[in-house]
């Protein structure tokens, strides 16, 4: 709750001083990975933000959150999804965030963090279904992010733990950014790179895609791989492209795949995965994550 400056000094250019100097110093407590008691204890008790009219405020969970996702302080961010489990996903101050909506699924791909990513998405489907829509197709705001998606996002950079997580929560594979592309778009844009980097990353990811895109998806790159067709058929090899590009049906295996994975509720994923009878290294990945 804010409170008054004149409660943490009385002048305003030395509270706002003072809003820095805790600012930092949580910040480094929450990178050093000290104890939950103790960050709870400074988040609840010291002044963070300086708002507009002269007052200060506390971190909010939400705010809290982000730190932990950054430092990837799992056991905090486990606790403040446990324990504020709406309030922790909630949009966070103008003053901590110039972007007016929940960037929690975007900043847990970019940093990479499978594990709070997986609690985050099972905090999700726990809230009602139009606020869980809200948080899984979070668009990024046009000017930083580009209108992408937590899903353009793990396309973007190479994440396929990420990206499977959050097709298998309900994630729409086929919403387009601000310049049009969808997350397959995004994906291919990056298997194009020139020279080839990290190249089986990219086509498990690609692999995960196809478990769930519908088959007749329109995207903005397809005349491009028809276009220069023998480059694209080296890069994906023959059956992707043909796939792709509309000119086969999909293999066996991923139509099995698609009907598979769409037996297997949000609530019970990936780690219903392990009960699909199909062998070992025919699973696109190995999840192993507790719930």
């Amino acid at each position: 709750m804010p409170w008054s400056v004149r409660w943490v000094g009385g002048c305003g250019a030395q509270s706002q001083k003072q809003c820095k100097k805790s600012s930092f110093a949580f910040y480094q407590a929450v990178r050093d990975l000290l104890p939950v008691w103790f960050l709870e204890d400074m988040r609840t008790m010291e002044a963070f933000h300086w708002e507009d009219g002269g007052k200060v405020s506390v971190y909010s969970p939400s705010e809290a959150l982000l730190y932990a996702l950054v430092h990837d302080h799992q056991p905090y961010a486990r606790h403040l999804l446990t324990k504020f489990p709406q309030s922790a996903l909630a949009v966070p101050s103008q003053s901590f965030s110039c972007c007016q909506s929940a960037p929690h699924l975007a900043m847990a791909v970019r940093y990479n963090r499978v594990r709070v990513l997986f609690r985050i998405l099972k905090a999700v489907q726990a809230l009602p279904p139009g606020d869980r829509a809200a948080h899984l197709d979070r668009q990024g705001c046009s000017r930083v992010e580009g209108g992408k998606t937590a899903l353009h996002m793990a396309c973007e950079l190479v994440r396929p733990e990420c990206l499977l997580l959050l097709l298998g929560h309900g994630a729409a594979p086929c919403l387009r950014d601000s310049a049009g592309n969808t997350p397959l778009d995004t994906l291919l844009q990056q298997i194009s790179h020139m020279p080839a980097a990290n190249m089986r990353a990219k086509l498990l990811c690609l692999d995960c895609l196809f478990f769930f895109v519908p088959q007749d998806l329109k995207f903005a790159m397809k005349q491009q791989l028809l276009d220069n067709r023998q480059q694209w058929q080296d890069l994906l090899g023959e059956n992707r492209f043909q796939c792709l590009v509309g000119l086969a049906p999909p293999s066996l295996f991923v139509g099995a795949m698609r009907v598979l994975i769409r037996t297997i509720s949000p609530e019970h994923f990936p780690e219903a995965l392990d009960n699909l009878p199909l062998p070992h290294f025919l699973k696109p990945l190995d999840l192993k994550l507790e719930s």
